[in-house]
Formats: structure tokens, sequence, C-alpha cells
């Protein structure tokens, strides 16, 4: 099988992280396939943040938690790296943008042995005062959504294979 799909189609979200951080040289590799990823007009407006504190993560969590009425056990699955990809409120193409350079980060780690699982909580929240003060002291400009999130860690058990529906490709000719 191509090894590209074959990379696709063992893809799995991972909700349960083992605590050890990932390698330098495997993060390395993770941000620059989401790097590459395409980007509206090639304006590549993106942020990428990296938070690999166990203590900002989960300074994070609780002000997401917060915000959104969420349980005490809320908290991105816990895991050791956390990439957050934020783009300017006005790029019309924002979304869609992180959104590619997600996958590349998820199929790049998968292709590692490294788990991922998409975060996307932050996207209607950034604004909320407290939420705000933290991702600016993420360093994340003031202008920017975060379009979604990047739990990383190395897969702390197995994950399963999930049905795809059927007959959801029509063909025009």
């Amino acid at each position: 099988m191509n090894e590209v799909l074959q990379n696709i189609l063992t893809r799995r979200s991972v909700r349960k992280f083992k605590q050890e951080q990932i390698k330098d040289e495997e993060l390395d590799l993770i941000l620059k396939a989401g790097v590459y990823a395409p980007s509206g007009m090639n304006k590549q407006s993106w942020q990428f943040t990296v938070v690999q504190n166990k203590e900002k993560i989960e300074s994070l969590a609780k002000v997401v938690r917060e915000a959104l009425g969420r349980d005490a056990g809320y908290n991105f699955y816990a895991p050791p790296t956390l990439i957050m990809l934020s783009n300017d409120k006005e790029n019309t193409n924002g979304l869609a943008d992180c959104s590619c350079a997600l996958e590349n980060i998820f199929l790049m780690a998968n292709s590692l042995g490294i788990g991922s699982c998409w975060i996307n909580q932050l996207k209607t929240i950034c604004d909320e005062k407290e939420v705000r003060e933290l991702l600016t002291s993420f360093g994340i400009p003031e202008n920017h959504i975060v379009w979604g999130m990047a739990s990383i860690g190395y897969p702390d058990g197995e994950t399963k294979a999930h049905d795809r529906k059927d007959g959801i490709i029509k063909f025009v000719k």
C-alpha cells in the first residue's frame, strides 16, 4: 500500500498520553510538517505556539474549563506537548489555514509513532478576559484567534479504528 495512504489510514485520535516529553528532533519534524501546509494566498499568517510546561497547559485547561463550564477533569487529555495554531482574526482563511497545518502535524506525528488529538475549544472564547490574558502571556498576538490545538505525546495504550460512513462520495461526470 502507498505509504502516505497507510499513514492516513492508521492515524487515530489519542486521548491518553505517557508523561514522557517527546524528543526535540521529533518536535522539529512535526512543526516543519505544519509550516509546510498550504495557506490561502500563501500568506502563512499563522503562529505556532508550543507549550511543553505541564503547569502552563493545566492553567490553560483551567481557564477553558471555567469559560465553557466543563468539569474538573477537562485538561486536553494531559499531553506533554500542546501546539496552538492561531491566525489573525481578519484573515478569512485563518481557520482553513490552521486546519491544514494541524492535519500535517497529526500525520507527521503518526508517522513518528507519536499520538495526537485535535482540540478546538478555544476558537470561540479567545477574547474572554482570563483566556486572553493567558494567551497573551504565551505570546499569542491580541489580534489572533486560536483556531485549533494539537495535544501531542507518546500514546499510553492502543486506539481503535472507527468505521467510515457509506454514501458520502458522489460523482458528477
